[in-house]
């Protein structure tokens, strides 16, 4: 069996069921109690912070959930991908979308992104993902949007 095929396989499961906007697939790519961590993901508001880390099943669930509202025909294309034997998988991945709704602390300006974002998954000997991370710009991001805060 060569896991790192394996673990491939599962991780483009993951981004097919996302350009399928599908949240339960994407879900079920991962294993319960999977990790999750969107490292950029912070909203300030005025009663609490919201922060891009628990687990799929709770925050996950509900970015993923929120992002498809706010971005309706949000996408995604696989530039790079590469996974080693021990079932960990990098992956270069350009997330594009038109805003039409409310996204965190983003009012809707109807602005379209297009961004590499990096994601960095464990997927387990059970073939699920144990754990999920994504990193990107997210300056660049508010900043396509048309949503850059001045101090």
């Amino acid at each position: 069996m060569d896991r790192s095929s394996d673990a491939e396989a599962t991780v483009l499961g993951f981004f097919d069921a996302h350009r399928h906007h599908n949240v339960e697939r994407m879900a079920g790519c991962c294993a319960d109690g999977a990790e999750f961590s969107y490292v950029p993901v912070e909203w300030w508001g005025k009663q609490r912070v919201v922060r891009g880390d628990g687990t799929v099943g709770t925050v996950g669930k509900a970015l993923w959930t929120g992002l498809f509202e706010a971005f309706p025909d949000v996408t995604n294309e696989v530039t790079s991908l590469v996974a080693d034997g021990d079932g960990n998988v990098a992956a270069e991945v350009v997330v594009s979308g038109t805003q039409s709704g409310e996204w965190g602390t983003t009012g809707n300006r109807r602005r379209r992104f297009s961004l590499p974002h990096l994601f960095v998954f464990r997927v387990g000997d059970g073939g699920l993902i144990e754990r999920v991370a994504a990193y990107w710009d997210d300056a660049q991001l508010r900043e396509q949007l048309g949503a850059v805060d001045v101090d």
